[in-house]
């Protein structure tokens, strides 16, 4: 388990899947992704393509671990907006009117155990008894 600053953000990649629409493979392959730098990704003995759980105090959720082009940024770990990053991030707003997409706290760990969900199967898990 390493812990890490966690940010988030649109990707150009996220915009060309969305034309599709969110419930499309091509939109879970790149937004429910984990962007790690190598040295990170090495001490946590993760490949590209190994499933992690980041987890914050508001959540966890089960992403694909993907090597960073922006190297290096150790300690730093990024997760596409969407409905995966949603799940973490929280929704409290500091009386701000928007929660905070960039630079809270979280914990990055190895989960054979898990599998990426789709949004639908996120969505349906997140909200399940609401």
């Amino acid at each position: 388990m390493i812990e890490v600053t966690l940010i988030t953000a649109r990707t150009i990649e996220q915009g060309e899947a969305l034309e599709k629409g969110k419930l499309y493979d091509a939109y879970t392959d790149a937004v429910a992704i984990c962007e790690l730098d190598p040295e990170d990704m090495e001490r946590l003995g993760v490949a590209e393509g190994d499933t992690v759980r980041a987890s914050t105090e508001t959540g966890e959720v089960a992403l694909k671990a993907v090597k960073s082009t922006q190297a290096p940024h150790e300690g730093i770990a990024f997760v596409p907006l969407g409905p995966w990053a949603n799940a973490i991030t929280g929704s409290g707003t500091d009386s701000t009117g928007m929660p905070p997409f960039k630079g809270f706290r979280a914990k990055i760990e190895v989960a054979k155990d898990a599998r990426v969900l789709s949004a639908r199967d996120l969505i349906r898990e997140v909200y399940r008894g609401v």
